[in-house]
């Protein structure tokens, strides 16, 4: 059985933090690190805290927001 838990080391992303290609010139921007869960965190206030959704969720979020639907 899968753990879902991102509070435990095997669901966190497996890759670095990173800021988000969306980008804007006030610097409003998240970092993100991908993995079984994709965390989400303000680039301004790294040490609040973050959220984390299973890849799938992510995903699916993303292709929406490319294709207008959000």
């Amino acid at each position: 059985m899968m753990n879902n838990d991102p509070s435990t080391e095997r669901s966190w992303p497996a890759r670095q933090w990173h800021t988000a290609s969306y980008t804007n010139e006030k610097l409003a921007c998240v970092e993100v690190a991908e993995g079984p869960f994709t965390g989400v965190r303000d680039s301004k206030n790294r040490d609040l805290t973050s959220l984390f959704f299973p890849s799938g969720e992510w995903d699916s979020f993303l292709r929406a927001v490319k294709n207008d639907r959000l």
